[in-house]
């Protein structure tokens, strides 16, 4: 099956996005320095490399309604050339763009989950907005983070890990990659083991 994957960049303070987000600031005031790194023209071969794999490796994508609000008059077309399902309270038709449709959901996260990862042909969902990786990743279903680390104190705006709730997640560190502009981590979320009265740990079987 599909693996579910979020690939964020974030501040060195841990935002990814700056203040103020609407149409006028899809990024937030300050937000466009995060992804520097993949539209600067001197980036460097890690850099491409890093953002080469995420496109051949992402067979459909889930976002959120406000993602897609602030978001589609800047792309002009899907985030990636591939089904990017809409999580919505409205319902509405499908909007055909050149490299593929964005498809509205309105039964839920995993309702959307599952449609990207019927059609993804076993390459990775990945998920787009803080909300929609806060849900995910409070309902134990994200299996990977590709988190990217710009050198920049924004100070402010919209933090990936707020309203997690209290129980531990617990990832495995499995690549580390440095370029002059950004360090690129790999983690798999392997969650924590729940500690019964007896004190004997066992696995997270939700997870």
């Amino acid at each position: 099956m599909s693996k579910v994957v979020l690939n964020v960049t974030m501040s060195l303070d841990g935002f990814m996005a700056g203040p103020d987000v609407s149409v006028e600031h899809p990024m937030g005031r300050g937000g466009l320095r995060l992804h520097e790194w993949i539209f600067d023209t001197s980036a460097s071969e890690v850099d491409t490399a890093v953002t080469r794999e995420t496109l051949d490796s992402t067979g459909a994508v889930v976002l959120g309604r406000r993602t897609f609000d602030v978001g589609v008059g800047v792309w002009k077309d899907t985030p990636y050339p591939v089904p990017c399902f809409v999580l919505t309270h409205n319902a509405r038709s499908q909007m055909v763009m050149k490299s593929g449709p964005f498809i509205f959901v309105t039964d839920g996260l995993k309702g959307a989950l599952q449609q990207a990862q019927a059609v993804a042909g076993g390459k990775d969902v990945t998920l787009m907005g803080a909300d929609i990786a806060q849900q995910a990743l409070t309902a134990r279903l994200v299996d990977e983070i590709n988190l990217q680390i710009a050198p920049v104190l924004l100070g402010g705006g919209r933090r990936l890990f707020d309203h997690l709730g209290m129980e531990p997640i617990e990832l495995e560190r499995t690549r580390i990659l440095a370029s002059p502009h950004v360090t690129h981590l790999r983690f798999h979320a392997t969650y924590a083991r729940k500690t019964p009265s007896n004190g004997v740990p066992t696995p997270d079987l939700d997870g």
